[in-house]
């Protein structure tokens, strides 16, 4: 058994497959999921995992190149996502659904919060 890094064998799997420029939505309970992208639903009951809990634990995962969530993100959402990553990008909600639409992983958090939202661009190691 792995004894470090993410345990859940359909998110371990599911990463290893990922190539440069494929994307990953890291989503809460709310967000319409769309039909295509390789889905791992990890919520359990509201707020569990948070959405910072995912999004650190894939970020000590993955080489992440680029970000988008929705310009309505608000309070420590915002806070949370723009610490993390820096050269975000913000579009209106329809358009990251749209955008979302193009994942090829899509990992649901148990997070109750609006908007807590954010799609990955995976970038490369070396």
């Amino acid at each position: 058994m792995k004894k470090a890094g993410i345990l859940n064998r359909h998110l371990s799997g599911a990463l290893a497959e990922l190539g440069h420029t494929d994307e990953v939505l890291v989503c809460d309970a709310g967000m319409p999921i769309p039909d295509g992208p390789r889905v791992v639903d990890l919520a359990f009951r509201a707020g569990v995992p948070s959405f910072a809990e995912v999004l650190d634990g894939l970020l000590a995962e993955l080489v992440v190149e680029g970000a988008t969530a929705a310009e309505e993100v608000r309070g420590t959402n915002r806070a949370l996502l723009e610490g993390r990553f820096p050269d975000l990008v913000l579009v209106p909600h329809e358009r990251l659904k749209e955008l979302s639409r193009g994942a090829r992983l899509v990992v649901r958090t148990g997070e109750a919060r609006p908007y807590a939202n954010v799609l990955l661009r995976c970038g490369v190691f070396f």
